[in-house]
């Protein structure tokens, strides 16, 4: 795990080493700095040596100026390195995320990558400044310090070596308890972001039913077991720094007693050797609350990077074919071949049961069937959205899985069932389609989807910006903006899913009249529930429950297909009611 996060250090691999280069120049020097107090208390204070102290404390002021230069200059690169390796593991996240079909995107839930990219890669980043700094710097300040106190007295040393012992013991005891309960934090903080996630996307529908108090509730039980949590894990965390304080205390009235006596009673040890050995305690106990710290953060990031791994190991459901490929698509042509598909693998559960069918390219098929018989999972096959679970579909003559999938889908415009707008101008989002295309063609997309007028009608006309999901347009204006960016992209085969909606029946006309005279060679599948929005295409196919159940002229099935006939009648019906 280590090496997989590692590598996305990149070009920050000077400013992760000369931060741990700093702070061992920075230990050299503080570790100095009681020898020199010693010397000057030895040697010039009980000498009465005045010059020797003038001497000796302008020599410990530029040690002390020279540490403080090493410490300040190590924070400053492990700003850097910790910054840019926390910006480089959210750009490879985010990467690989684009890679993701549809089946990687649910398994991990949007709500669950969100938290990754942020919460997780800012525990990781924590930890690594940290790493690299206090974790280099507190073991070389233990082990300098330890050296020190060995060489003025071996015998008091030996209270150091008792303290580590236990302090090692109570690490390993907090450390192997907290880290699945931090481990389960992270997957509560995963559930509060998908919380505020849906609570914020469907907000209008909350308002309108009314529902604020409920989503309070779902949200105060979110919050309410992420802080169960965290206190589970505080209360073991915490533990450290009683420990902590009860090992110094102790080590300090140890070295008191034992020191006085070597000074008084054994007089084996001078007053600037006891000064420094209490100053070289602090270190070592300093250090040894640092490495305690470390391993508590280190302890939270492992989770975190566990996390972040997955996400970076995960591999797409669809991979482009290995070898030769095909970089162009023919025509429009499309044929399945005995497909069937489902959502979770197991051939008990397909939404789509044997399907064959052949359209020719530049026909114009109309798709019709009930809530739930498929019809938006059908067209998601063509550009591969999701990979069939048995047979094959073809485009332009080859198996889609031949293709390189950018090529593919370079080939097929969507206008989804939800339209999708992007914050930025009208042209900033037209030119999804063609990011080429001339304001003229831009222009020219949104007459044929009757969208030009009403963009005319705006304050800055093609300029006018869309605030984000497109919340100052209307559903019919995002219907027609969305299938103008789809004519931009000059598809060979163009899908619309229920895309006319929210339009009315005279621009739902229109848009198909503009569709039959400007791009007559481009195959076009609409899904409708509208029999009027298809009964002008040349072949209509009726699903039911994942199956075709007729494929014809609108003539020929209302002649032999019963569920068609009685769509038509009902909607006939309800025509003549309105009227």
């Amino acid at each position: 795990m280590v090496k997989r996060l590692a590598v996305h250090i990149g070009e920050f691999k000077k400013d992760t080493l000369m931060a741990p280069a700093s702070v061992i120049l920075e230990v050299i020097l503080e570790v100095l700095l009681p020898v020199l107090m010693a010397s000057v208390i030895d040697r010039g204070v009980e000498a009465g040596d005045m010059n020797y102290v003038v001497k000796m404390g302008g020599l410990m002021l530029i040690v002390a100026m020279l540490s403080l230069l090493a410490g300040t200059m190590s924070g400053i690169f492990a700003a850097r390195a910790s910054m840019g390796f926390g910006r480089n593991l959210r750009k490879a996240m985010y990467d690989n995320i684009q890679d993701f079909a549809f089946r990687n995107i649910d398994r991990f839930s949007t709500a669950g990558l969100v938290t990754r990219m942020t919460t997780d890669v800012t525990n990781v980043q924590n930890a690594f400044q940290m790493i690299i700094r206090m974790f280099v710097r507190a073991p070389i300040m233990m082990i300098s310090a330890l050296f020190m106190c060995i060489t003025i007295s071996p015998r008091l040393s030996l209270i150091f070596l008792a303290a580590l012992v236990f302090l090692g013991c109570m690490m390993a005891f907090i450390i192997t308890r907290a880290f699945p309960i931090f481990d389960e934090m992270f997957k509560g903080y995963d559930r509060l972001n998908a919380s505020v996630q849906e609570n914020l996307t469907g907000i209008r529908v909350v308002k309108a039913y009314v529902r604020e108090d409920h989503e309070k509730e779902k949200f105060r039980g979110a919050t309410k077991n992420l802080k169960d949590l965290s206190v589970h894990a505080e209360r073991l965390v915490v533990m450290n720094q009683p420990v902590m304080q009860f090992t110094v205390y102790t080590c300090i009235m140890l070295v008191s007693w034992f020191g006085a006596k070597l000074i008084v009673v054994n007089q084996t040890m001078t007053t600037g050797q006891l000064m420094s050995l209490f100053t070289y305690t602090m270190q070592i106990l300093m250090s040894l609350m640092m490495i305690s710290m470390i391993f508590v953060m280190t302890t939270m990031a492992r989770s975190s990077a566990e996390r972040i791994v997955e996400v970076l190991d995960e591999k797409s459901a669809l991979q482009d074919p290995k070898g030769t490929v095909l970089t162009e698509v023919e025509d429009g042509s499309i044929c399945f071949d005995h497909v069937s598909f489902s959502y979770s693998d197991d051939k008990e559960k397909c939404v789509l049961r044997d399907i064959s069918l052949t359209i020719r390219a530049g026909e114009t098929i109309g798709i019709i069937g009930g809530t739930g018989s498929s019809k938006s999972t059908l067209v998601q096959l063509i550009p591969r959205l999701y990979d069939v679970l048995d047979g094959s579909v073809i485009v332009g003559g080859h198996n889609v899985k031949e293709y390189r999938i950018e090529t593919l889908r370079n080939a097929v415009s969507m206008v989804l069932q939800k339209n999708v707008l992007f914050s930025g101008t009208i042209l900033e989002n037209l030119r999804w389609g063609d990011k080429e295309a001339t304001e003229e063609q831009c222009r020219h997309a949104c007459e044929l989807a009757q969208a030009h007028e009403f963009i005319e009608k705006m304050p800055d006309g093609y300029h006018t910006y869309i605030e984000q999901g497109g919340t100052n347009v209307s559903g019919g204006q995002k219907q027609r903006l969305c299938i103008a960016r789809a004519l931009l992209k000059k598809p060979r085969i163009l899908i619309l899913d229920d895309s006319t909606s929210a339009v009315d029946t005279k621009t739902d006309s229109l848009i198909r009249k503009a569709f039959a005279e400007e791009i007559p060679d481009t195959t076009k599948l609409i899904i409708a529930q509208r029999i009027s929005s298809v009964q002008d295409a040349d072949r209509i196919l009726v699903l039911d429950q994942g199956a075709v159940v007729g494929f014809g002229t609108h003539e020929e099935l209302l002649k032999d297909n019963d569920i068609y006939r009685d769509i038509y009648e009902l909607q006939q019906k309800g025509a003549d009611f309105d009227e």
